[in-house]
């Protein structure tokens, strides 16, 4: 099974910045997209940013295009989402999550192997 480890997560005043990281192990990492999701309290879990395998191809939901960027490092087997210009509203529990197939974009359903989750806390 392909495991996935967060790390980066933390508290951010309003403008700051954070790097998130997704370290996989257990499976050819290189061959899965990743997605990020992330879920605020009081509501469902919801896509931010996907890249597909090779790295070439990336997604962004709407809130946050131009402030945060995927990016991943295969041979180290990591996927990062660099986040800038936080706001108090992309506080949430941030998840990444490796999917079985291309074009999935933030289908929940169709990922398979799911990181623990690590906070994010943005004040104001």
């Amino acid at each position: 099974q392909l495991q996935l480890v967060e790390s980066g997560g933390g508290e951010v005043q309003a403008g700051g910045s954070l790097q998130l990281s997704c370290a996989a192990s257990g499976l050819a990492f290189d061959g899965y997209p990743i997605g990020w999701f992330r879920q605020a309290p009081g509501k469902g879990r919801e896509g931010v940013s996907y890249i597909e395998p090779d790295g070439s191809s990336t997604d962004y939901t709407d809130s946050v295009k131009g402030r945060f960027t995927v990016s991943r490092d295969n041979a180290n087997n990591t996927v990062y989402l660099q986040m800038n210009s936080l706001k108090p509203e992309d506080t949430g529990v941030y998840y990444c999550a490796a999917a079985l197939y291309l074009n999935v974009k933030y289908t929940r359903d169709d990922y398979r192997y799911w990181g623990q989750g690590t906070q994010v806390t943005v004040s104001s």
